[in-house]
């Protein structure tokens, strides 16, 4: 029976955890499925790694620091690749360091 919750809310919220990777998307994910606890721990993750790319590219506005913005669109791209690539297979999957940031977001 237990398993069958599981299934429900991750089916449920599984489109939106996918898209909740997908840079600023992740509000969408936030307004449509406050309760669905799939969608949420990955819409944390996803806000989370917005914040950071908004970071990289304020950081990147500055002559000196231009590299960074290439060198954090792969990083992000990969991050967010493997995020949507956990959210379809329905698993709740921890970043080292993002995940402990999204932990402390408080939606």
């Amino acid at each position: 029976m237990a398993t069958r919750n599981i299934d429900k809310v991750v089916e449920e919220g599984r489109f939106f955890a996918v898209i909740s990777y997908i840079s600023f998307l992740c509000i969408v994910s936030l307004v449509l499925k406050p309760d669905n606890k799939f969608a949420q721990f990955h819409t944390k993750i996803g806000l989370v790694l917005f914040m950071l790319e908004v970071i990289v590219f304020l950081l990147s506005i500055i002559g000196i620091l231009s590299w960074i913005k290439a060198a954090g669109l792969v990083i992000f791209t990969l991050i967010s690749l493997w995020g949507i690539i956990q959210a379809m297979l329905g698993r709740y999957c921890r970043l080292p360091l993002i995940s402990d940031i999204a932990d402390k977001v408080i939606i």
